[in-house]
């Protein structure tokens, strides 16, 4: 539930499967850079905006 799944209002055509994909690559990530707390993770790299982009090598 970290990210507010039950409360999506995305509900028709495709849209569902491609937020659980965008969700399920951002835990990925996550993992990757060494995070076990996937909540303490997204804050973290939600104060900055260079560090979303750096923790997927886009910079």
């Amino acid at each position: 539930m970290t990210f507010g799944e039950d409360a999506s209002q995305l509900r028709t055509a495709g849209a569902p499967r491609a937020m659980a994909s965008l969700r399920n690559l951002a835990i990925g990530a996550l993992r990757l850079t060494g995070w076990n707390n996937i909540a303490a993770g997204l804050r973290h790299r939600a104060r900055d905006m260079i560090r979303p982009p750096a923790a997927l090598g886009l910079t």
